[in-house]
């Protein structure tokens, strides 16, 4: 037996939530009936379900990953006739919607599937999934200021849960501070507000990473179907029992690595216990790392690029965070987007 809103969002319909309102609506009869109970449950190779008269079926499961541009809307569809992500997959026979959203203004990594059980599980707050943001912002930005926004800053919609935040440097050259930050919350515009707060003005804003998948070789408005075991992955990381949710402690751990491979010298880390230091080594390579438009971090620029060498770039963060990572395999690491 299964729940009837589990069920429609298996079919694609809608997500487990758009289906619980469909059903609340009474727009769905199993057997001829209509039924407005949430939680009534039907047995799939039996009952016949109809939704607005429709009768449903299961459908393959599809998973993508786009690279969503700068100017669209992550919606469906858009009464106002703006373009929107589905715009960059009209040849894709199954109905699918993104798994959260990205707002109009902000670009980078966005996931879209009809499989309403996993983008149930991964929006959730009690998920605590990971999304890793590129945030290039006006001027240079206050250490006192990244300390509060890691470990949290007071919306009007509450308090900020702690971050991982990177200060890969300011550009003399554009005046543009780089930062990296990974949140696992999703609050209406979390990483803009956050900075905002401070009378920031964000520059340019891209999520380069979401529940360990990165953007890496898809280009901006491409996407690409995830493997088989990018889903076993995303469903261990959404997954209700925390026993098998062990993907995500392992993705922290992969981004750290990433970025202790980016940055030299000595980096700041501020989190509930106080100041600490610890030593880095740059491997960054520009032909891995790519995007012309991107300011090379701090320590590891040239000076010609408006970077002073005497900067050295600074983490801050929570007080979970392992730098334990000698056994990591430089082969596999996954290359940032170009």
């Amino acid at each position: 037996m299964e729940r009837l809103q589990k069920f429609i969002a298996s079919c694609g319909v809608a997500s487990r939530r758009k289906a619980e309102e469909l059903i609340a609506e009474g727009k769905v009869q199993v057997n001829g009936k209509k039924v407005t109970e949430l939680g009534y449950k039907i047995n799939p190779n039996r009952d016949r379900v109809k939704v607005n008269g429709q009768l449903l079926e299961t459908e393959k499961t599809v998973y993508y990953l786009l690279n969503k541009p700068k100017g669209v809307i992550t919606t469906v569809t858009d009464p106002q006739g703006r373009k929107t992500v589905m715009d960059f997959m009209k040849d894709k026979e199954h109905r699918i919607y993104p798994i959260g959203r990205l707002d109009q203004n902000t670009e980078g990594l966005l996931l879209l599937t009809n499989d309403g059980e996993l983008a149930q599980n991964l929006t959730h707050p009690s998920k605590g999934v990971e999304k890793t943001y590129e945030v290039r912002v006006k001027g240079r930005v206050r250490d006192e200021h990244l300390e509060t926004i890691a470990t949290g800053v007071s919306l009007e919609d509450g308090v900020t849960a702690s971050a991982t935040i990177y200060d890969l440097g300011f550009d003399d050259h554009n005046g543009i501070t780089e930062i990296e930050i990974t949140i696992h919350e999703g609050k209406n515009r979390q990483v803009r507000r956050m900075f905002e707060h401070f009378g920031y003005k964000i520059h340019n804003l891209k999520r380069i990473a979401y529940a360990g998948l990165t953007l890496g070789g898809v280009k901006r408005g491409a996407f690409r179907e995830l493997t088989n075991m990018e889903v076993r992955q995303l469903k261990a990381v959404g997954a209700v029992d925390p026993t098998v949710k062990t993907q995500q402690s392992n993705t922290r751990k992969l981004f750290d690595k990433v970025k202790d491979d980016r940055k030299s010298g000595t980096t700041k880390r501020f989190n509930n216990n106080g100041y600490s230091k610890s030593r880095r080594t740059d491997s960054r390579k520009s032909d891995e790392f790519g995007s012309s438009d991107r300011p090379r971090c701090a320590g590891g620029a040239r000076k010609s690029e408006g970077f002073k060498s005497s900067e050295r770039p600074k983490r801050f963060s929570d007080s979970h965070k392992s730098d334990a990572f000698k056994s990591f395999d430089k082969s596999k690491r996954n290359n940032r987007v170009k």
